[in-house]
């Protein structure tokens, strides 16, 4: 890791939500449609109506109970509060509608590219990637440095083709961390392999309890509602990995791959789940879940 870029306790720090610094983007710029995940529809743009003169969610504690499930499952990365208190240097959108069109319009774009930063420190945090470690800086750097451009430059930003670019280091990246793994040097029994590679998969409501998932490929899988209770997922590939009503208790995530805030407060997990060190562990979890 370079020595000019900052630590990765620093990167995760500043990639996760602060909501006290943030003028309640995510309950404002985004729309939602009234579902199982929320209790009503919401148009881009248009305040949430539980938001309050503070930004912040009036019903916060009983967002679950109240039918806004979805509104605890988000994540931005730590974008709220970039495009709050940086990108608009503390200016919030109530104070000018032109200057609120052009934040709501950045936030989606910012979140984005924090999360390439998430996944980019992961990858820079892993000894088995020392061969690709200054591609992996370049790519943080460039990556950080989009983030502090203006709103027009931040408007004009081809996400789609920068997210490519860092996709091909991800890839690399998980190769080179699961490899001892997939050979069958490592999991349970020794098994490797084909078995691993769920690239994917469609394993919605699959039965996976107890499973040898030490470093599968899970990458974009349908685990929702799956049972994992008790599963070996150490040093999995979790990148886009659907975990929505996943059962996740017992389970070992430890070092799992590129596993966000938002997959883990998707799923049902309790005090035995193991989880990274860089996630917490949701409030909605308890003990009460246990078999």
């Amino acid at each position: 890791m370079s020595p000019e870029l900052p630590l990765l306790e620093d990167e995760r720090a500043g990639l996760r939500a602060d909501c006290a610094s943030c003028f309640g983007l995510c309950c404002v710029a985004l729309a939602f449609t009234a579902s199982s995940d929320f209790a009503v529809n919401k148009d881009a743009g248009k305040p949430c109506t539980n938001l309050q003169a503070d930004f912040r969610c009036g019903i916060h504690r009983d967002l679950r109970s109240n039918g806004f499930q979805g509104c605890t499952v988000y994540d931005c990365f730590g974008a709220g509060q970039h495009v709050s208190q940086g990108t608009f240097d503390g200016t919030d959108w109530r104070q000018d509608p032109a200057t609120a069109r052009k934040m709501f319009d950045v936030f989606p774009i910012m979140r984005q590219l924090h999360e390439l930063l998430w996944y980019l420190a992961d990858a820079r945090s892993r000894s088995r990637t020392a061969p690709i470690a200054a591609e992996l800086d370049r790519a943080y750097a460039k990556t950080e440095g989009l983030t502090q451009g203006s709103p027009e430059a931040l408007a004009e930003t081809d996400v789609a083709a920068h997210r490519q670019d860092v996709n091909v280091l991800l890839l690399r990246t998980s190769e080179l961390v699961r490899k001892e793994i997939t050979n069958g040097k490592g999991g349970k029994g020794g098994k490797g392999g084909k078995k691993k590679q769920r690239r994917g998969a469609d394993l919605i409501g699959a039965r996976l309890r107890n499973a040898d998932l030490h470093g599968a490929d899970l990458r974009g899988a349908y685990l929702i509602g799956a049972d994992l209770n008790g599963a070996d997922l150490r040093t999995a590939d979790l990148i886009g990995a659907d975990f929505r009503d996943a059962d996740l208790r017992g389970a070992d995530l430890t070092d799992a791959l590129f596993l966000t805030q938002s997959q883990v407060n998707a799923a049902r997990g309790d005090d035995r789940t193991k989880l990274p060190t860089s996630l917490n562990r949701p409030g909605h979890w308890s003990e009460a879940a246990r078999p």
